[in-house]
C-alpha cells in the first residue's frame, strides 16, 4: 500500500514537503502533529487526512469528502506534481477503513476527527453542522397558532389584487407566518424588503390585536448591508397599509450580527448564547448567504425557543468567505417549490393562490423545511434597468449564447471593454467615467470643495460616501496583476500622476476598508470610509479624518493614525462587495481563466450593479465563458441532515 517515496520519507517530511508546495498551510500541519501527539500510534495516512481535512476550510468546505467524484482535485489542485500524490498513498476505500478504525476518528464527536458516512470533520465544523440542523428542525416543530381565516383579510390589504399572477410576496408572508422559521430567498429587485416589511407588520399586526407588542430586532452580516437595509426599510415601513401605532412598533435600525450578538473583544464567543439569549420574538437577518457555518450556529444558539427567525437572501450569490453555504444548502430546492399538499391548501386559503405547479413529487419530495421556503420570482426593478437582470439571469443559467447577445442588446447599461494589460485604460476609465456615471476626477474634486461651517461637515461627507458608491471597480482575485492589491496601487501611482493624490500613506480622497472588526471604534470588517479634510475648531485648519457612516446613518468621524486594519479600495473583491450596491460596476476579468472565477461570482458581481455594469477583459472571452461554465461546491452534510 505504501508507495516506494511514502517509504521513504516520514510522515513529517510528508507535511513539510506538502506544505512547501502550497497544499497544507502552517495551520493543517500544526493540527496534525498535535494529533500525533495525542495518539502517537496513528496511522500516517489518518494524520495526513486529517491535515487535508483542515486544509479544506481555507477554500470554504466544512469536511473532507471521500466519496466525492471531485476528491483528487480537491485534495491536490489542477496540476500536481505526480510525486506529490504519491504521498498520500492508497484509494477513498482504504482511507475509510483507516479511518473507522482510527482511534482519533468516531462517529458521535467525542474524539478530534468524526467521520459521517463518508464526510471527514475536524470536530468544531462537525459540532457546528450538527447544531444548526438540530436548531433548524426544533423551530420547524413550532408552529404558530393562527389559522387562515385570521391571515386571509391582512394578508389581502397588504397585498392587493395583482392580475391573476402568483404574488411570491403575498405567499412568502402567508408561509412565514407559520412556523419558528423561514426562508425569502430572491435575486435583486425581486423585493425582499418589501415584502419582510409587509410580513413584520402583518405580525405586530396581529400581536398587537392581541394585546402583545412584538420585540423585534433587524441585522445583516455586515455594516454596508445593515446601513443599506437601514436605509430602505425606513421609507418601505412609511408607506405600510397599517395603523400608526403598528408603523410605530416596527423597527427602522438595521444592526450588525456582531453588535446583534454583543462582541466580546479579543474573544471568540458572544454574550448572547444559549445561557443568556436575545430578548427578541422575532429576528430577521438580511443578506444571508454571507452567513457561514459558525456565525449561523452562533446566532441559533443566541435565539430563545419561541423567537421566530426569518432568513433573507439571494440564493445564487457567492457563498461566505468562510467555511461553509449555508444559505445554499437551505435554499438548494428553492426554485422547484416542492410544496406538499397541506402548504397548497393553506396558501391556496390565506391568499386564494393555486401554487400546484410547484408541488412535490415521488422524484423531489418536499422536506419541512421546503415548506417554509419562498422563492420570490417576479423582477420588479427590471424595467429601470433590464439589461442587468436579463445578464444576471443568463448567467445564472449557464446560457453563453444569451449572455453575449444581452451585452449587444442592452449596450446603453452593459460594456465589454478589451483592455490591453500595458495600456492605462483601465486608469482613464475610473478617472473620466464611463456609462454616463462621474469617475474619480469629479469625486477628487468634491473632496477638495470643503463646506465653510463645520456643521455642515457630516452632510457633506455623507453625501461624498454616497458618490463613493456612484462607482466601483470588483475583482474576483486578490493577489496577481488583476487582483485587489496590484489594481489599488495601479490606480493609486496614477492618480500620483495626474497630480490628484500626493505621494503619502493618507491624502483626502482615499477610500479604505475595514480589514477586521474594531470594537472600540465600533467598525466592523468591511465598512468603507472616505478620507476628508475635517475643520477643527480650535486651531480653524483642515486635518485630515476618515469618514465613516454608522448603520443609522450617523457619521464616524476617525483619525489615519488610529486605524491599523484599513486597505485602500479604489478595487475591491467581489466577496467584499456583497451586501452594497453600486450605480456603475466594473469587473475586472484577467488574461486566463481561474479556478476562483466562478458562475456564482459572475453572478454577484452583475447584481451589485444599479444602473449599468461593464465588462473589463484583458484575455479573451472565453475566460467569461469558462467562469459561468464553472459552479461553486462546497462540501458539507448540512442538506442531507435537513
Amino acid at each position: 500500500m505504501q508507495s516506494d517515496l511514502f517509504s521513504a520519507l516520514n510522515w513529517e517530511d510528508a507535511l513539510t514537503l506538502l506544505r512547501d508546495n502550497r497544499l497544507l498551510r502552517d495551520l493543517d500541519v500544526a493540527i496534525a502533529r498535535f494529533l500525533k501527539q495525542q495518539c502517537p500510534g496513528a496511522r500516517d495516512e489518518v494524520l495526513l487526512l486529517a491535515a487535508f481535512t483542515s486544509n479544506q476550510q481555507a477554500s470554504g468546505h466544512l469536511c473532507l469528502d471521500l466519496a466525492n467524484s471531485e476528491l483528487h482535485s480537491q485534495l491536490w489542485g489542477t496540476n500536481p506534481p505526480q510525486e506529490l500524490t504519491t504521498l498520500l498513498p492508497g484509494k477513498p476505500a482504504e482511507w475509510l477503513s483507516l479511518l473507522q478504525a482510527s482511534p482519533l476518528v468516531s462517529r458521535d464527536g467525542k474524539t478530534p476527527l468524526v467521520l459521517d458516512g463518508s464526510r471527514l470533520y475536524l470536530r468544531r465544523n462537525w459540532a457546528q453542522e450538527v447544531a444548526v440542523a438540530d436548531a433548524i428542525a426544533q423551530r420547524l416543530l413550532t408552529g404558530t397558532d393562527l389559522p387562515a381565516d385570521t391571515l386571509r383579510e391582512p394578508l389581502g390589504k397588504l397585498f392587493p389584487e395583482s392580475g391573476g399572477e402568483t404574488n411570491w410576496q403575498q405567499v412568502a408572508c402567508a408561509l412565514a407566518s407559520r412556523s419558528g422559521i423561514a426562508i425569502i430567498t430572491g435575486g435583486p429587485g425581486t423585493g425582499k424588503t418589501t415584502t419582510v416589511v409587509r410580513l413584520l407588520g402583518l405580525l405586530q399586526s396581529l400581536a398587537m390585536d392581541a394585546g402583545k407588542r412584538l420585540r423585534i430586532r433587524l441585522a445583516a452580516p455586515t455594516g454596508k448591508a445593515a446601513a443599506r437595509l437601514t436605509e430602505s426599510i425606513g421609507d418601505q415601513v412609511e408607506k405600510l397599509a397599517v395603523d400608526a401605532s403598528v408603523r410605530d412598533a416596527i423597527p427602522t435600525e438595521v444592526t450588525t450580527l456582531h453588535r446583534l450578538l454583543g462582541t466580546r473583544p479579543d474573544s471568540r464567543h458572544f454574550r448572547h448564547h444559549p445561557h443568556n439569549p436575545l430578548h427578541a420574538d422575532l429576528v430577521v437577518v438580511d443578506e444571508a448567504s454571507m452567513i457561514d457555518m459558525d456565525m449561523m450556529a452562533c446566532l441559533l444558539g443566541a435565539l430563545a425557543p419561541h423567537t421566530r427567525l426569518i432568513l433573507l437572501g439571494d440564493k445564487d450569490q457567492l457563498a461566505s468567505v468562510e467555511a461553509g453555504a449555508v444559505m445554499g444548502d437551505l435554499c438548494r430546492h428553492a426554485s422547484e417549490g416542492r410544496y406538499r399538499q397541506d402548504t397548497l391548501d393553506f396558501v391556496k386559503a390565506t391568499c386564494n393562490t393555486d401554487i400546484s405547479d410547484y408541488r412535490e413529487t415521488t422524484q423531489a419530495p418536499g422536506t419541512a423545511l421546503a415548506q417554509q421556503t419562498a422563492m420570490l420570482r417576479t423582477n420588479w426593478r427590471s424595467k429601470d434597468s433590464p439589461g442587468i437582470g436579463e445578464l444576471a439571469r443568463a448567467v445564472n443559467e449557464e446560457d453563453l449564447p444569451r449572455a453575449r447577445k444581452v451585452f449587444q442588446q442592452y449596450n446603453d447599461s452593459l460594456h465589454r471593454h478589451r483592455l490591453n494589460s500595458a495600456g492605462q485604460q483601465l486608469e482613464d476609465l475610473l478617472l473620466n467615467g464611463s456609462g454616463g456615471h462621474d469617475g474619480l476626477r469629479a469625486l477628487f474634486q468634491a473632496v477638495h470643495a470643503m463646506p465653510p461651517q463645520r456643521d455642515d461637515f457630516d452632510p457633506w461627507a455623507a453625501a461624498l460616501l454616497k458618490q463613493l458608491t456612484h462607482q466601483q471597480l470588483l475583482s474576483g482575485l486578490r493577489s496577481g496583476p488583476y487582483g485587489v492589491e496590484q489594481l489599488n496601487q495601479r490606480i493609486t501611482r496614477y492618480l500620483q500622476q495626474q497630480g490628484l493624490a500626493p505621494e503619502r500613506e493618507w491624502y483626502a480622497g482615499r477610500p479604505v476598508m475595514m480589514t477586521r472588526n474594531d470594537y472600540q471604534l465600533g467598525l466592523m470588517n468591511g465598512d468603507v470610509g472616505l478620507t476628508l479634510p475635517l475643520l477643527d475648531e480650535q486651531k480653524q485648519e483642515p486635518l485630515l479624518r476618515v469618514a465613516f457612516q454608522l448603520p443609522n446613518g450617523r457619521i464616524k468621524w476617525v483619525l489615519p493614525s488610529r486605524m491599523d486594519g484599513v486597505e485602500t479600495v479604489y478595487a475591491m473583491t467581489v466577496h467584499k462587495s456583497q451586501g452594497s450596491e453600486f450605480r456603475h460596476t466594473l469587473l475586472v476579468l484577467p488574461d486566463a481563466p481561474h479556478p476562483l472565477l466562478t458562475r456564482e461570482l459572475i453572478y454577484t458581481a452583475v447584481t451589485r450593479a444599479r444602473a449599468s455594469f461593464s465588462l473589463l477583459e484583458f484575455g479573451t472571452p472565453s475566460v467569461l465563458d469558462s467562469a459561468i461554465k464553472k459552479r461553486t461546491w462546497r462540501a458539507s452534510g448540512l442538506a442531507q441532515r435537513l
